[in-house]
């Protein structure tokens, strides 16, 4: 049982990271903090992805005559790469609108915020 959990660390690392940005999101009433939990489900996703595409004794996918053993597939890698483009910038636009949105209300909180509009 042991052996299996231990061969299986990185899904459930991910699996801890994504529950644990989910909770943050849905508890936590603070912009920046539902953002930072935000980017911990997106690096949970990314973990997930990049541990699909890995092998046990894999190598790069470079071929040789001699290789013998499977190759580590390339494209999760790659995908990762755009996914962590597409989320910085993401990131970096929500900071920048939480910023706007505390120039105008004073709060970075949701509650305050949703009593100041109604």
């Amino acid at each position: 049982m042991i052996e299996l959990i231990l061969s299986h660390m990185n899904y459930i690392g991910a699996m801890a990271l994504f529950v644990i940005g989910l909770h943050t999101v849905l508890t936590h009433s603070n912009l920046v903090k539902r953002i930072m939990g935000l980017n911990i489900m997106e690096t949970a996703v990314f973990l997930f992805f990049v541990s699909i595409g890995t092998i046990t004794n894999g190598i790069s996918p470079i071929f040789t005559p001699t290789t013998q053993t499977g190759f580590i597939n390339p494209i999760p890698s790659a995908l990762i790469l755009t996914g962590i483009v597409v989320a910085v910038s993401i990131s970096a636009y929500s900071l920048s609108l939480i910023i706007k949105i505390y120039e105008f209300t004073k709060s970075c909180e949701l509650k305050d915020i949703l009593e100041d509009n109604s």
